[in-house]
């Protein structure tokens, strides 16, 4: 097993960044029966070879991730297609920590105000554990989502490996989600990051038929 990370922590040369992305490697958790990481070596370099290249095998769900709407949703679009916007900008991380199985509206409202930006991000986690599947995650109330969506809310983000719960069938947070439109991170880091207001970036890549996609999700301090 890989030497554990160094968790996120704020990096002043770089104005007060959050590395809130886990790290991405064979022993990265899945959920039971997804696709784990994978890496072989293509080309090394040697004698005729000037270069390292590999080649890399992976659900797109490894890791700080963003779902697609194919994700649940049989007509949804790929992540591919989806705007930007959601996952770039304001954003406020909120900690409900060890409040599950459900995050409930209670378990939030304290840091819902007037300024409410439209991403939000809960901590449930006093430490996310990068380094093994847990099937008891914390996960969204569909009534909490419904709420935030209420107030505006474009996105929104958790530190387990699901806004549902590991063993529903049904994923009735995934379906608010669907049906208003909003956009959502999981795997995130929020272990070192206090509650506040910071800008998101986080990026999906531009794969034009995939269910979701890996994202190197960070945090800056506002200005």
């Amino acid at each position: 097993m890989p030497a554990q990370p160094t968790r996120a922590q704020p990096s002043p040369a770089i104005s007060r960044l959050w590395d809130i992305s886990p790290p991405v490697h064979a022993g990265s958790p899945v959920f039971p029966g997804d696709t784990a990481y994978r890496q072989q070596w293509s080309a090394t370099l040697g004698p005729g070879c000037p270069v390292n290249v590999s080649a890399i095998t992976l659900s797109p769900h490894v890791g700080a991730h963003a779902d697609a709407p194919l994700h649940y949703d049989a007509a949804g679009a790929p992540i591919g297609d989806l705007s930007l916007e959601p996952f770039l900008g304001p954003c406020r991380v909120i900690h409900a920590i060890g409040r599950g199985p459900l995050i409930e509206w209670d378990h939030v409202a304290h840091a819902i105000d007037a300024r409410l930006p439209p991403r939000v991000l809960v901590r449930t986690y006093e430490r996310m554990p990068v380094d093994r599947w847990d099937g008891a995650l914390a996960a969204y109330a569909p009534s909490t989502i419904t709420r935030l969506a209420d107030l505006g809310v474009l996105l929104i983000g958790i530190d387990t490996a699901s806004i549902d719960p590991a063993d529903s069938k049904t994923l009735d947070s995934h379906q608010v989600i669907r049906q208003r439109g909003l956009r959502v991170l999981e795997n995130l880091v929020l272990d070192d990051v206090p509650e506040g207001d910071y800008e998101l970036i986080a990026l999906p890549l531009k794969l034009t038929t995939a269910d979701a996609s890996p994202v190197r999700a960070v945090l800056r301090a506002l200005a």
